[in-house]
């Protein structure tokens, strides 16, 4: 069984707002549903644009299997950010998941498909609302 941390915000992010504990309850559900060991997530800190905790979690990859994320909108909003996640985790043999969409990278040949999912929020949020 995979050994997997998962990593939540206190803070609103694109716009949106979610409890810790929906969000813990979500990961818990997506693990159970993939045969995973869910351990205890690691809280982001409140701070705009931190990813510090992010960092430690990629960082913990060498011991664990992966990392399940509530969204995949937690993510930095910088592309090079995230790239570079995506390569450490997967140069670590770790996987990354997002509980929320039910989507997960375990390969590079992966990655693009999440990327493309990144551009068309951040297109969206670009986008003239009407009221």
């Amino acid at each position: 069984m995979k050994k997997v941390r998962g990593y939540v915000y206190s803070r609103e992010f694109l716009g949106e707002r979610c409890p810790q504990h929906v969000q813990n309850i979500v990961i818990r559900d997506y693990c159970l549903k993939n045969n995973m060991r869910y351990l205890l997530s690691s809280v982001e800190y409140a701070m705009f644009n931190s990813f510090l905790i992010l960092n430690e979690v990629v960082q913990e990859t060498l011991d664990i299997d992966g990392i399940v994320l509530y969204s995949t909108f937690l993510m930095p909003s910088s592309e090079e950010h995230r790239l570079k996640i995506y390569d450490t985790v997967l140069n670590n043999k770790g996987e990354i998941h997002f509980a929320l969409e039910s989507l997960k990278i375990t390969s590079f040949s992966e990655i693009d498909r999440i990327e493309n999912i990144w551009k068309v929020r951040q297109a969206l949020s670009n986008c003239i609302q009407q009221v």
